[in-house]
């Protein structure tokens, strides 16, 4: 009886929403040579993989679930990143919506020699939450912090939309928050 009260009390915490931080994911890597292109770079695919999997850790443990990569928005590679660099992704949520979740996510690399640690991209990844069966199922809302966490949280739609109407599943005249920023704009 007990744990029944108690699977049930959780399963309702969690669909009303989840903190940031209850999701925030570090994943640390250091750049071997087998990681590297002809010039010691680490190779962007390397990157992007390791990326994918700080997201993807961040949205399962925000959603309780299994989730797979819907979406990468532009990742610009920066600085290069050679052998035997540390590389630590962070990884949160900025917004749940139905079935998916946008996650942010910052590269940093340091030079433990040299003690210096310098970001080097950053981009949004879309999370979907899946059930056993492979279909999309719910996730809990994300309850903001901070001023940066309710910043990112307010412009995730816009982000959203843009997203949507690239991907070609919404069109421009049905995007209301970005239509907002460019119809509504005081000169």
């Amino acid at each position: 009886m007990i744990l029944s009260f108690y699977i049930c009390f959780e399963k309702l915490t969690t669909m009303q929403g989840k903190k940031v931080s209850d999701s925030y994911t570090i994943f640390t890597e250091i750049v071997m040579p087998n990681d590297t292109n002809p010039m010691n770079n680490l190779m962007g695919g390397n990157l992007l993989k390791w990326m994918d999997i700080a997201c993807g850790i961040c949205g399962g443990k925000h959603a309780n679930r299994i989730v797979v990569t819907a979406a990468v928005d532009n990742v610009s590679f920066t600085r290069p990143i050679k052998t035997g660099d540390i590389v630590t992704i962070h990884a949160r949520i900025t917004r749940a919506f139905t079935t998916s979740m946008e996650i942010f996510v910052d590269v940093y690399k340091e030079n433990f020699r040299a003690a210096e640690k310098i970001k080097c991209n950053e981009a949004y990844y879309t999370f979907v939450a899946l059930d056993d069966d492979g279909r999309p199922v719910e996730v809990p809302q994300l309850i903001p912090g901070n001023d940066e966490e309710q910043q990112k949280y307010v412009s995730a739609l816009r982000r959203r939309e843009l997203r949507l109407i690239l991907a070609g599943r919404m069109k421009p005249a049905d995007a209301k928050e970005l239509k907002e920023i460019f119809l509504n704009r005081e000169e």
